[in-house]
């Protein structure tokens, strides 16, 4: 039977010699480009979302995350144009790789060292804690272990970003995207939350800057929200809080590594299903690594890592505010109270770490 000649890759979804037999008549037949415009339709509409979410965040103070992941479900509508899927899907893909790329002018070798051993031991517990515990949470409730790692390392490192990048290596194979925009909004919530109610806290027990600097920056998921809430207790609190919060967002790259590596393991995927393997270290990660090593040895100045923290947070928010909108909303409900336990006891945790450590360690 003759085959059309035309450049429709479904002709060949049946056949299992489909990309063979495409590669191998590429002179023969002429396979037309895409054209980049079909990707205007999707990042258009996830950008006036993400513009939508931003105005709110400014005019009424609501987490700008949470803005977009809410916005961006109410208007999930737009996603069943498929003309919209391309766009979506490179905002939600490319949009938060990069945006994580860009968080690596925020971190210096200098400041994780300046944190001191101390700290540093306890901000390694707390970050134990909430995994070990979304782990068990996840196992108790009967989800995947992919869940708890994908509650408990984000809550552990720093909210959002670190839900994205973990989704990345964790794949939509093991992780249906209901389940994952769920956790972003659960991270959101309680992020929202410990920025209101944290500094009261450490100020109705009487702690020092260093003490509340400490619990707000291991324990508070956004890195926004975290200096914010070390700030709103003083300007000292705040210092702290932003290198031990800076600190986390550094353990983003070993914590994604170790990810990949463990899930492989645990979870393995079937034969033929998904990537052959997960690599050691993610192309995003190492682009990561190589800003925070660049602005290690040649500081970035001022006016440039401010620039570039907002193009990351904007990125992000792309990247949030597609993800939510390619989110079929009667899944997300379906999910039910067991989805929300892992970010949960990971919340719990490192607040009872973070608080316990600061008492009784810091001076």
């Amino acid at each position: 039977m003759k085959r059309d000649a035309r450049p429709d890759f479904e002709a060949f979804a049946g056949d299992l010699f489909g990309e063979i037999m495409l590669a191998d008549s590429a002179a023969a037949v002429s396979v037309q480009k895409k054209p980049l415009s079909r990707f205007v339709p999707g990042l258009a509409i996830a950008a006036i979302a993400g513009a939508a979410a931003a105005w709110l965040a400014q005019n009424y103070g609501v987490p700008v995350i949470l803005a977009g992941l809410l916005i961006g479900l109410a208007v999930n509508f737009a996603s069943a144009d498929p003309r919209t899927h391309d766009g979506l899907d490179a905002a939600s893909r490319h949009g938060l790789r990069a945006g994580i790329v860009l968080l690596g002018c925020q971190v210096t070798a200098a400041q994780v060292a300046a944190m001191g051993l101390v700290p540093f031991a306890g901000l390694a517990l707390v970050m134990a804690a909430a995994l070990l515990a979304a782990l068990a949470a996840a196992r108790a409730t009967g989800q995947s272990a992919s869940a708890g790692l994908l509650g408990g390392g984000a809550t552990a490192i720093c909210g959002a970003s670190a839900a994205l990048a973990l989704y990345g290596v964790i794949g939509r194979e093991r992780i249906d995207q209901a389940q994952f925009t769920l956790t972003l909004v659960i991270l959101a919530a309680a992020s929202a939350i410990a920025l209101v109610t944290y500094p009261p806290l450490t100020q109705m027990l009487g702690f020092s800057d260093a003490q509340a600097g400490f619990l707000v920056g291991a324990s508070i998921h956004d890195v926004a929200q975290a200096i914010g809430a070390g700030f709103a207790v003083s300007d000292a609190a705040g210092a702290q809080a932003t290198v031990v919060k800076l600190t986390r967002v550094a353990m983003l790259a070993p914590l994604v590594t170790l990810a990949a590596l463990w899930i492989a393991k645990a979870e393995p995927l079937p034969a033929g299903v998904g990537r052959a393997r997960v690599p050691m270290l993610p192309g995003f990660i190492l682009a990561f690594l190589g800003l925070v090593a660049i602005n290690s040895l040649i500081p970035l100045p001022p006016m440039l890592a401010a620039h570039a923290l907002t193009a990351s947070k904007t990125l992000l928010l792309l990247a949030v505010t597609a993800t939510a909108m390619r989110t079929r909303t009667d899944l997300l409900l379906g999910l039910g109270w067991r989805a929300v336990m892992p970010v949960l006891a990971a919340t719990i945790a490192s607040l009872v770490v973070a608080l316990a450590f600061a008492q009784w360690v810091i001076a």
